[in-house]
């Protein structure tokens, strides 16, 4: 049975902390695959990095979609959990499971379209071969990722944390491998460039899924919920709770994303130093944005099991715990990029030109940095609530009625240059912070004033 529910604020924050500290080193283990298969096929040349590159971004939009609907079974698990509803974990499980494969077929006949997605939006013909292979052999690993995710989403449900981080720092070693043996052809196997990233990749995935798999199976733990104990059998009032509250978490994150792809196209349009400036600057956001989304992860968790447990006050205590935590992270993380940002920027680069760019726009990130801990940490307090629809609207709101046209019209229309565009990208956060806050007073207020 789960713990006794913290009373003080430092308690829920601590026990936050504890579940998010694995979340954190997995995230960052799973970003780390990306990096990886970005840095080392540069090593084979820019026509490999631009496959890399461009098959990167077209794949995260797909993958992206099916981590949001898989996220839902995390406080759906948790309530359960908190509620001592043992049977209804198992069932979780097993739907979330069906889920996962009927995205997996949807999600991989999209990324198969690849072509005619590259031809459409005028992609360089001389990226479209690469790009294209290396979309396919990641296509085969889909299945197995989607599988990893609504298993470790079941096991991070119910306060275990660990099994992600273990499983993948092992698919990001696995991962690495890989792209050692397989790009150059190393020991006899075929030279396969940009595509044995993504072979590697594929191979890792599935890695990862038989392995959460063996745990969940063999681990006495997870033997009170009886995971497999019944036939997996569609249960269509259960499928329909999953993808409820999984799609509107799947179109918060693509818009959010969305925006972020935008706005590299709208900086791609203004010369290759100030690009390279900005992919440095974004990198070095990307990188420290998983460590508040994994304390968010925990922080869905901890509310739904005091939420289980019937205690809407004691949730209400343990989110803002959490946003707190985001937020003091992010903090950090603004501080240590405006006072090290020409150390930041030397790190990605040698050249003067956009070394000096980068450490300008790494300003722009210490300040959109707080708000995007406070919007994250909202988030994942809002989905402890299950509440997934409002943040999906607000989302929508900041980021395309507010965050585009100040970044188109300040960066392009009016000449503003990068430091626009950038600012239509923290006048989209800014806003979607305070607006996703308010929504949690106020959904959480209401929710203990029932009692």
């Amino acid at each position: 049975m789960p713990a006794p529910v913290p009373v003080r604020l430092v308690d829920h924050a601590r026990a936050i902390a504890r579940l998010g500290a694995p979340l954190v080193v997995g995230g960052l283990s799973v970003a780390g695959m990306w990096l990886a298969n970005t840095v080392m096929s540069g090593h084979l040349g820019s026509e490999a990095l631009a496959a890399v590159a461009v098959g990167s971004s077209y794949y995260a939009m797909f993958a992206n979609f099916g981590l949001g609907a898989m996220l839902a079974l995390a406080p759906l698990v948790a309530h359960a959990y908190g509620a001592g509803e043992e049977a209804k974990v198992g069932e979780y499980a097993r739907q979330g499971a069906l889920v996962a494969v009927g995205l997996a077929v949807l999600l991989s006949a999209a990324l198969l379209a690849a072509p005619l997605a590259f031809r459409a939006i005028g992609t360089d013909p001389a990226a479209v071969p690469g790009a294209v292979a290396y979309v396919r052999a990641l296509a085969f690993g889909l299945p197995g990722i989607l599988g990893f995710q609504a298993l470790r989403f079941v096991s991070d449900g119910l306060g275990r944390t660990r099994p992600m981080m273990v499983i993948s720092v092992l698919g990001l070693a696995v991962n690495v491998l890989g792209n050692w043996l397989l790009m150059p052809g190393r020991f006899g196997l075929p030279r396969l460039g940009a595509t044995g990233c993504g072979v590697a990749t594929s191979f890792a995935q599935w890695l990862m899924f038989a392995a959460m798999l063996t745990h969940l199976r063999r681990h006495r733990a997870y033997r009170p919920y009886g995971l497999f104990a019944r036939p997996f059998r569609p249960d269509a009032a259960r499928i329909l709770e999953i993808l409820r509250l999984g799609f509107p978490i799947s179109g918060a994150m693509v818009a959010e994303s969305a925006l972020f792809s935008t706005a590299g196209l709208m900086i791609g349009t203004l010369g290759a130093a100030i690009v390279a400036a900005h992919q440095i600057a974004l990198n070095y956001a990307s990188f420290t944005f998983m460590m508040p989304v994994a304390l968010a992860g925990a922080t869905t968790i901890h509310v739904g099991h005091t939420l289980g447990r019937g205690d809407p006050l004691a949730a209400r205590r343990a989110g803002f715990a959490g946003i707190g935590l985001c937020a003091l992270l992010m903090a950090c993380s603004a501080l240590f990029a405006a006072f090290g940002r020409d150390t930041i920027a030397g790190l990605y680069s040698r050249d003067p030109a956009v070394a000096g760019l980068a450490a300008t726009l790494l300003v722009s990130v210490a300040v959109f940095q707080l708000s995007d801990g406070l919007q994250v940490g909202a988030m994942g307090a809002l989905r402890g609530f299950k509440d997934t629809r409002a943040p999906l609207y607000i989302a929508i709101g900041a980021y395309w009625l507010v965050g585009f046209p100040v970044a188109f019209v300040g960066g392009l229309v009016r000449g503003g240059g990068p430091a626009a565009v950038w600012l239509g990208l923290i006048a989209g956060l800014a806003v979607s912070a305070i607006a996703l806050n308010l929504r949690y007073a106020i959904r959480s207020r209401r929710s203990a004033g029932r009692l």
